[in-house]
């Protein structure tokens, strides 16, 4: 990961993520990766950025490392890697504890809320997601 602002999301494994084999079902981990991103998007970007934009995923890369079991204190870890254009890029690592369950690589497009166009962000607002020494 490199030298970003990370942010934590908790996540619940709920019965109905349980698939016949007795784990957490694949399709799951997606859903667990958007609302981790979007909740890092919310944490990190003022308001005004949050009600102008929406986020609309291009691409997801996992690698599941291990299963995902009922009862599991899962969390996932999102990182910004960059913003290029209308486009963010993103790594996220789910773990119980130490032990890492998956690994998901993401692209992102920023789609503007009224136009529904990709939209890029304002230097200010990508900035909120980088240390100060990055920014400059």
């Amino acid at each position: 990961m490199s030298n970003t602002f990370t942010h934590d999301y908790a996540i619940a494994v709920e019965p109905q993520d349980i698939d016949f084999m007795g784990h957490v079902n694949n399709a799951r981990y997606l859903n667990w990766v958007q609302e981790a991103v979007l909740d890092h998007w919310r944490s990190f970007a003022p308001p005004h950025a949050v009600a102008a934009h929406l986020w609309v995923a291009l691409k997801h890369e996992i690698t599941y490392r291990r299963p995902t079991l009922l009862g599991d204190e899962v969390i996932a870890t999102v990182l910004l890697e960059k913003v290029q254009g209308a486009r963010a890029f993103y790594e996220t690592v789910i773990r119980r504890g130490e032990e890492v369950l998956a690994e998901v690589k993401s692209s992102w497009c920023c789609i503007d809320a009224e136009t529904l166009r990709p939209a890029r962000l304002a230097r200010d607002v990508i900035a909120r997601f980088f240390p100060l020494t990055e920014a400059s």
